[in-house]
């Protein structure tokens, strides 16, 4: 008879145990899911604003050409944040590109491409396939990335003349006339 009552406990250990890892699992999702939320909120009150101070930093190409924002002063900025397997910046480096080439001899602006979390070889082959000629380097250390509290890519930002930022964009600029209207106010010093 010890046998059919070991049996039985057995089965009540197994369900027992079963029951305790789904509230245990439920748990840790529940926990996980919170934490999510909590730092989704933290991250979204700590996002820039058109206005604020934007402090230092220094971007050297891919050539070792070093561009510092404190040195800058008086130029306005457009500070591009991309990547080699970002589906939406080769539209965008054809886009910025344009525009670059129409503003670069005008002395009063300077465009920035800062490489996102990707390879040099890939980033290397990305500006050559697209014939992009603006500084570009990487964010070593995602220092600036992480300055700019960028979420992914593309994202641009213009610092103007003061060194505040004048105006943002999160996601892809895909025509030359979105990247004017960007960035001919903050040239007029609108």
């Amino acid at each position: 008879m010890e046998p059919v009552n070991n049996n039985i406990q057995n089965e009540q250990i197994k369900k027992l145990s079963t029951i305790i890892g789904i509230a245990a699992a439920i748990v840790i999702v529940v926990g996980l899911l919170a934490a999510l939320g909590i730092a989704m909120k933290r991250s979204a009150n700590k996002s820039l604003v058109v206005g604020q101070d934007i402090k230092d930093f220094t971007v050297t190409s891919f050539e070792g050409e070093t561009f510092q924002k404190s040195s800058l002063a008086g130029k306005v900025i457009l500070v591009n944040f991309w990547s080699s397997w970002c589906a939406s910046c080769d539209e965008e480096g054809d886009a910025l590109e344009l525009v670059w080439q129409e503003v670069k001899d005008s002395g009063e602006v300077l465009f920035l491409g800062v490489n996102y979390v990707d390879t040099e070889k890939d980033s290397m082959a990305f500006l050559e396939r697209y014939g992009i000629s603006y500084p570009n380097g990487p964010d070593m250390g995602s220092r600036i990335s992480t300055l700019f509290k960028v979420t992914g890519v593309p994202e641009t930002y213009i610092i103007g003349r003061d060194g505040r930022l004048a105006a943002m964009n999160i996601g892809p600029l895909t025509t030359a006339a979105e990247v004017h209207a960007l960035l001919d106010p903050v040239l007029a010093g609108q």
